[in-house]
Formats: C-alpha cells, structure tokens, sequence
C-alpha cells in the first residue's frame, strides 16, 4: 500500500492529469491516471503541483527584526547598514533564534523548504553564527537551511574580518561568502575574491558572494570570481549575487563577460524585490536600479536563480515569505513577460534555485523525495499572476502545512456567488 497518492494533478512541465504515488518518503511513481491503494490520496482537481520553492539568498540573522532600535523611515540601504550597526550591540541569541523560527514557520506555509542564508561574520562574537547554527539545527527535520559565512564589513577591511570567518567555518557554516566591492579599493575587492576561494578551495566548501551590488560600471568582481573558479577548479561549487553593476556596464563589456561566467560554471541569484529599490542610489534618470541581466544570462546557459535576501529588517520593511512574489517582480524587472520568460521565472525559485544550493533528491521524478507544493493554480504563469495559494505543502511524504482555497463571497445580481479570480481556460489552452 502506498503512504500518499496525488492524483489529477497539472505539473510544471506542462503534463495535465498526472498522478504521483508515494512511498517511504520518496516518489515511486509519476504516471497519468493512476489507480493504486494508498493510505491517503489526494485529488489535485487539475490544480499544480509543483517542487517545493527554494530561496538561494536570504538574510535570516536580521529578519523580523524591523523597528529595532528604530524604524528605517528614509526605506534605504545606506540607513538600514546604520540601523544594522546600532542593533548589533542589542542582540541576543535567544531572540535570534526566535525571529528566525518565526520566519521559518512562514516559509513552510509558503512552500518555502530550502533557504541558503547568509550570516555576518563581522563581529568577533559570532553571536549571529552561533545562532543560525541553532536554527538550522532545529528546523532541520522540516527546512533545509545552508548557512554562508558572510563577512558583512568586509574581509579585509574588518580587522580580524579572516579570522572570524574561518572560525564560523570551524563551528559549522556551510558555504564561504564576500563581499569585494565594499572592500576599501577595487584592489582589495578583487584580492578578496581570490583569498576567499582559495579558502573555499582548501576547505571544498562552495563559495557564494555578494557581488557588484552597485550601480558602479566598473566593479567587475564577477569577472575575477568567474576566473578564480576555473583556475582552482571551483566549477558548479561557486554563485555570485545581485550582480546589479551589470544594469551600468557597456555592452561590449558584458558580450565578454557572459561568456566568462557561462564558461566558469558560476550561477547567479538575483534579488529582484532588494535590488529594484534599494541599489542604484546614484543614478538620476534613467533609473534602471537593480537589473541584473537575467535574460542574457540565461540564454547563454548560466544557471539564474532569484531570491528574497530580506523579509522585515533594517534595510528592507516588506516581504513575506513568498517566493512567488519574487518571481512576479523578477519578470518584470527583466522584462521577461513572453510565456516562455514567465516559466522561466518559475523555474527561478524552483529548479534553478536547487541547483545554486546543489540539493540532492530535488523534483517530481521517481527516486526523488516526494517534497512539493500543491498551488491554487493550474500552470506557472497562473501561480505567479495569483500568487497562487499553497493548498498543501508536504516534505518527504509527510504534510507539513495546508491553507483553505482562495474565495471570495459574492452578493452581485445575475452573477455568480463566489469567484478564485481564475478565468475559464481559453479551448486549447
């Protein structure tokens, strides 16, 4: 007997009533129109079932903790780093760790099961290290959480920047991160990213730095990562984030550039909800803040994921969670609106954000672990344009989060009585 079967279900890859059977954890099959007993089975009623959502780049030290010690009023980055900075003396690990169960709670709701945080590792204390190490040890029966030693200040402009991060290495943390251009000169910076994965490269630990958040044409550390990834034989171990630099280069430059990093191996996580709004602070018009050449990217092969980076901390006062909510903004930022372009936006918190973080057992395929979201939606481009409800959510078989359908109540004459903003499907469609 079989512990779950879904069935009647519409997959990411455009397969319509299509049933996944369980068992022990893992799916034993996926097949349309399967009939088999089992100890529970659901009818997905041609609603998608997709792999549950991943967040490549997050900030889980500081979540929830907006308004402490004050608000950020202006809504920028450079007074939510001053904010940051006036916080730090009043942490706690208790209260970390709280904040960070809380948000954790959150992303299971929203189908979020694997997060790729980055920690600082700027303070001698590593209070935030020790407490993220905490987390990751208690949501680990229902949330994949990696950790990245992030030396927020800088690794070589923080006295001591080094050694701290290879102490957080030494308590656990599981990839090595940088930030080069906040490094004191574009020297550094670049002297950075070799120090950095050569470390990585000792350790075989993957790297993922903050790289050219900036609306600076010339901050081009991404070109150094991509070419110390090749020289140590980092390949499919390294990611570079944000790369907003890339929205003030020439084009001639990137028609180099993309190759390199195609050639490399490295992936790239933008953080289209952070990026649109918070970099780019020294242009006046046009204001083209934050836009990562995700489109180019991709048609050359490079792995693009996006991320949340922050939910309600000192930089940034929204988000929830949702990583259907970054893949809206994602697609328009990137202007990617071709049915082809919004799948593509799925697939960068699906697929393409599991493969940044290397999950093993990742997809709705046999032998894969039977992890996924049924959403009130019967396609991607649904899900994203509804930010579709997450009817159930289960981890290795075992249900974990389930939410009632989205329905709105009616009182209209001649209508209908109630409506899920969803149209009939066009004949062919």
């Amino acid at each position: 007997m079989l512990d779950l079967l879904i069935t009647h279900a519409s997959l990411p890859d455009g397969r319509c009533d299509m049933s996944v059977a369980v068992q022990g954890g893992r799916i034993v099959e996926v097949a349309p129109g399967l009939h088999a007993p089992a100890r529970e089975t659901v009818h997905a009623q041609g609603q998608l079932l997709s792999p549950p959502f991943c967040d490549p780049h997050f900030h889980m030290d500081a979540t929830l903790s907006y308004g402490l010690p004050r608000v950020n009023h202006s809504g920028t980055l450079l007074e939510g780093i001053a904010l940051w900075g006036e916080l730090k003396p009043m942490l706690t690990e208790e209260a970390l760790v709280e904040r960070a169960l809380t948000y954790c709670d959150w992303a299971v709701a929203k189908g979020l099961l694997a997060i790729r945080s980055h920690v600082d590792t700027s303070d001698p204390s590593l209070l935030p290290v020790r407490a993220m190490l905490e987390v990751k040890n208690r949501v680990a029966p229902y949330l994949d959480l990696q950790l990245v030693a992030f030396p927020q200040d800088g690794v070589l402009r923080t006295p001591g920047g080094l050694d701290n991060l290879q102490r957080a290495l030494d308590l656990g943390v599981d990839v090595v991160g940088g930030i080069p251009h906040f490094e004191r000169t574009m020297g550094e910076g670049a002297a950075s990213v070799k120090l950095l994965c050569k470390l990585a490269a000792e350790r075989g630990l993957p790297v993922d730095m903050h790289c050219d958040e900036s609306d600076d044409p010339l901050s081009r550390h991404i070109e150094t990562l991509a070419l110390e990834t090749q020289r140590l034989g980092l390949q499919g171990r390294v990611n570079g984030s944000h790369l907003t630099s890339m929205h003030s280069m020439d084009n001639y430059y990137v028609s180099k550039l993309i190759p390199l990093i195609a050639e490399s191996g490295v992936s790239a996580v933008a953080n289209p909800l952070i990026n649109i709004t918070l970099q780019g602070r020294h242009d006046t018009y046009p204001k083209r803040r934050g836009m990562t050449r995700v489109p180019e990217l991709m048609a050359a092969g490079v792995t693009v994921a996006f991320g949340h980076d922050c939910v309600m901390d000192p930089w940034y006062s929204l988000g929830s969670g949702d990583m259907l909510e970054v893949a809206h903004m994602g697609l328009h930022v990137a202007q990617m609106t071709s049915q082809a372009g919004m799948r593509q936006c799925f697939d960068a918190v699906t697929v393409n954000a599991a493969r940044v973080m290397g999950l093993d057992g990742y997809g709705i395929d046999v032998g894969r672990d039977a992890s996924f979201v049924l959403l009130q939606a019967r396609d991607p481009v649904e899900a994203i344009r509804l930010r579709a409800t997450r009817l159930k959510v289960w981890r290795k078989g075992v249900l974990l989060a389930q939410t009632a359908p989205c329905a709105a109540q009616l009182s209209l004459p001649g209508r209908m009585g109630s409506t899920a903003f969803m149209p009939a499907k066009a004949a062919g469609g």
